[in-house]
């Protein structure tokens, strides 16, 4: 068995635990070590997969079809890892697991309990990520030291560390110091509480490393070290910076990787960061710019198109170009609006949801570029009303819909296949993880992939009906993208636009910042020559 890096955070959430993790993992996968990922999340949902996104942000989807928490985007685009469903596991998830085995009498009617019980299913967990050929697991706790939900997890890795012993567990605790602007002083106190709350459960951290408005000053660092039980030397800055692309750079100037080494004794190989010092630098260096919006429903939660964003930001670096994000609420698109809130984007993305709130503003969205010859970039939910525009506007299908939406629509064009339809619409129809893409020829998509097949990652449940594919194919309409399998269309695209490409898929999940993701970068340069035949300074 490899060594353990266990990873909490205290005082407050939304520290970046998870940016944290896989910038250390970053640091490790440099220094040459094979790495691994798991988040441990204390809700009992079996997963984030029915959670409204305005609590939870993102649902991220791995290679294999899981839907997991956000944070394992964040491991996958830091570092060169592929996860999947075992890489995050919910309360939930390990209590059904645990209650399924009571049911089958695998405890020969022994009381079942929180102590052993289920802290040995979560340290079964944590065990089952580790294969033969990983060095070093990170396991992050979701939650705030403190939370009741939180104390099972934090008794399993106690349990385990102090199985593995001392050399083969390394405890990095994520906290908060602030600073009280009326003082003029940064706060110890918090930190102190929060790793006495640790401390009380048998958890000693090795290494703290302190959020904060800006680097602490040794004196901080110090009375740190010295409350919390601490070495001076394993006390860490973790100040706001300019993007999160520069946290590992940062903590290597700290010497978090040296520390690391030492206390998990394995041998220190200076990591070689020149491509992520090459991201950095080209990110802050962006002088031109260009506008796109996005046009969502969730919008006053940033973090439901997370993978989004950092997609975006990924494209930036390739086109040297800064893309600023204008969001757009679709419930308040209307015919005497659209002009106004879209008139002055240089491209338009409308990205995947479920539900029928907002859909005719969207609706609305992808007849407004198409006519207007904006770039337009759909995707999942963005390709099927995209789809439906056409359908209603340029085909003449009278109140075409999706049967999401309208279930008596005169045209599907957006429908469950046949074998869906006797399932229950709320689970067991979502097409998830990845599916091979045929690319048709001499279209913009197999031009911007530059190959003849694909492998994309899907959440999705209904499709675009393959009975009215002739029909829009003879009005226009290419299917640029085909799951040949069952016959699906999964790009689609207008030959006599700027730019005019949606896809059932979720493209944003596999782009990262040494990779960028081919759909983004050619969309984002189609903004910026839209914007010269403007004749507008992208400057500007």
């Amino acid at each position: 068995m490899g060594k353990f890096i266990f990873i909490t955070g205290g005082v407050l959430s939304s520290l970046g635990k998870g940016v944290t993790s896989a910038s250390i993992g970053t640091l490790l996968e440099k220094m040459g070590y094979k790495i691994t990922f798991l988040k441990l999340d204390p809700y009992l949902n079996i997963d984030p997969g029915t959670m409204n996104p305005y609590q939870h942000g993102e649902v991220y989807v791995t290679e294999d079809g899981g839907e997991t928490d956000l944070d394992l985007g964040h491991y996958e685009r830091f570092t060169n890892v592929v996860l999947s469903k075992k890489n995050n596991m919910t309360a939930g998830k390990l209590y059904f697991r645990l209650l399924e085995k009571e049911r089958k009498g695998e405890f020969l009617g022994a009381t079942v309990q929180v102590v052993p019980h289920f802290t040995n299913e979560i340290i079964k967990s944590i065990e089952d990520v580790v294969s033969d050929n990983v060095d070093i697991a990170l396991i992050e706790i979701g939650g705030t030291v403190g939370d009741m939900e939180s104390l099972s997890f934090l008794e399993a890795i106690r349990q385990l560390a102090l199985r593995i012993g001392k050399e083969n567990a390394l405890f990095i605790h994520l906290t908060y110091v602030p600073y009280v602007k009326v003082a003029g002083e940064l706060k110890t106190k918090p930190s102190q509480h929060s790793v006495r709350e640790l401390r009380a459960i048998g958890i000693q951290p090795d290494i703290l490393i302190c959020r904060a408005e800006k680097p602490l000053p040794t004196g901080i660092k110090k009375k740190l070290a010295l409350f919390t039980n601490v070495d001076e030397n394993s006390v860490f800055s973790a100040p706001d910076i300019d993007t999160i692309y520069r946290l590992p750079l940062y903590l290597k100037k700290e010497n978090l990787d040296k520390v690391i080494a030492k206390y998990l004794n394995i041998e220190y190989r200076e990591p070689d960061l020149k491509d992520w010092e090459s991201i950095v630098e080209s990110l802050s260096s962006l002088e031109d710019k260009v506008n796109i919006a996005i046009v969502g429903k969730y919008i006053e939660l940033k973090d439901a198109y997370k993978s989004i964003i950092e997609a975006f930001t990924h494209s930036q670096i390739v086109n040297k170009v800064k893309v600023n994000l204008k969001w757009i609420n679709s419930d308040e698109l209307t015919e005497d609006n659209i002009g106004e809130k879209l008139g002055d984007v240089d491209g338009i993305l409308v990205p995947g949801g479920f539900g029928e709130r907002g859909i005719e503003g969207k609706i609305l969205t992808a007849k407004f570029a198409r006519e207007n010859n904006i770039p337009y970039f759909g995707i999942c939910l963005g390709m099927q009303v995209a789809v439906i525009e056409f359908a209603r506007n340029v085909a003449g299908l009278k109140n075409a819909n999706s049967t999401e939406f309208n279930e008596y629509t005169p045209h599907p064009v957006i429908d469950l296949m046949p074998e869906q339809k006797n399932i229950d619409k709320k689970g067991g129809t979502m097409r998830l993880g990845a599916y091979r893409c045929i690319l048709k020829e001499e279209t913009k998509v197999r031009e911007i992939y530059g190959e003849p097949v694909i492998y994309e990652r899907h959440r999705h449940r209904y499709e675009f009906n393959p009975k009215y594919r002739p029909i829009l194919e003879e009005k226009g309409l290419v299917v640029s993208g085909i799951y040949e399998e069952k016959n699906l269309a999964e790009i689609i695209e207008l030959p006599n636009h700027r730019w005019f490409v949606a896809c059932q898929f979720h493209p944003e999940f596999k782009s990262k910042p040494l990779n960028p993701h081919p759909l983004f970068v050619d969309f984002v340069k189609a903004t910026i020559n839209y914007k010269k035949e403007k004749k507008i300074s992208i400057r500007e």
